[in-house]
């Protein structure tokens, strides 16, 4: 069963599309038909399968997730006890539950079946630059 991980770096809060990374390992290890599974291995960003083609898009969800899960320092976050690693840190993790840490991305014919517009995005929570590692296995 072939199996990678990725690194990706990011620059605080946003969607990063690695599609075309993850079409690419698929279409590298030969596999007709089967299943991609990805998987982040941090518990302060996620994973989605969002829309690719318009930028209003990512700026809505950013902007939706800042009202949902403000930071801590927001006198509506008075309950968080968790707040050794700043104002964002449980935010983060209060968004990564909300969201998934693994998806799983039907193979046909050697592709991905994704629609038209999906595109796959490291979903980063944190403020701050970080390197994020993602898993990615294929099976047939």
């Amino acid at each position: 069963m072939p199996q990678t991980t990725l690194s990706l770096s990011t620059r605080g809060q946003g969607l990063y599309e690695f599609t075309d990374e993850a079409a690419d390992f698929v279409a590298r290890n030969g596999v007709e038909t089967g299943l991609l599974t990805v998987f982040v291995r941090h518990t302060s960003c996620s994973l989605i399968i969002q829309e690719n083609a318009d930028p209003d898009v990512k700026r809505d969800l950013l902007a939706f997730f800042k009202r949902l899960v403000p930071p801590s320092i927001d006198p509506s976050m008075a309950w968080i006890s968790h707040r050794q690693e700043g104002p964002d840190d449980m935010p983060a993790h209060i968004k990564s539950a909300l969201t998934q840490v693994s998806i799983g991305i039907p193979v046909a014919a050697g592709r991905l079946l994704l629609g038209t517009w999906q595109g796959i995005y490291l979903f980063e929570h944190r403020d701050q630059p970080h390197r994020r590692e993602i898993a990615l296995h294929l099976g047939a």
